[in-house]
């Protein structure tokens, strides 16, 4: 009980200050937006993109690439239309191509995949039959030479 009283605190605080509660509205207007984002959406866009502001109507759209923003500014007036339908007072939707920070953590040694042996001989092959002064044969003998440190 004593975490429940002390987040109801919390959230008493932030609301009761002039410039947090406005904070505290803002943040929560995101919030609603990015819940109606998710389920508006299609989902390859919404898992590479997330409402990033809302200022004057205009539902701003982080992307996480370029080839998403476009397919985002495409769709605008479509989710005007769908946030308008919820109740939200939308009257632009936009993208930026923003990066997505990682939802998992760095790339570990064990989540690298190894070149399989049979793989390694094929490849080796194919660099063998290339000039040697190839840049494609250089290219194959550096990833044959790291599939093999790399194990």
């Amino acid at each position: 009980m004593q975490a429940r009283k002390t987040d109801r605190s919390l959230d008493a605080y932030l609301k009761s200050a002039k410039d947090l509660a406005r904070l505290s509205a803002h943040a929560d207007r995101l919030l609603t937006l990015q819940q109606i984002y998710a389920q508006i959406a299609p989902n390859y866009l919404a898992e590479a993109s997330q409402v990033a502001n809302y200022k004057s109507g205009i539902v701003v759209i982080h992307a996480a690439s370029g080839a998403i923003a476009v397919k985002l500014m495409q769709l605008g007036p479509s989710l005007r239309d769908e946030f308008c339908k919820r109740g939200c007072e939308v009257t632009e939707v936009t993208a930026k191509v923003q990066p997505l920070r990682a939802k998992e953590g760095p790339v570990t040694a064990a989540a690298v995949r190894e070149l399989p042996a049979a793989g390694a001989g094929k490849v080796s092959d194919l660099a063998r039959q290339l000039p040697v002064d190839s840049p494609l044969r250089q290219a194959l003998q550096r990833l044959l030479d790291h599939a093999r440190h790399g194990r």
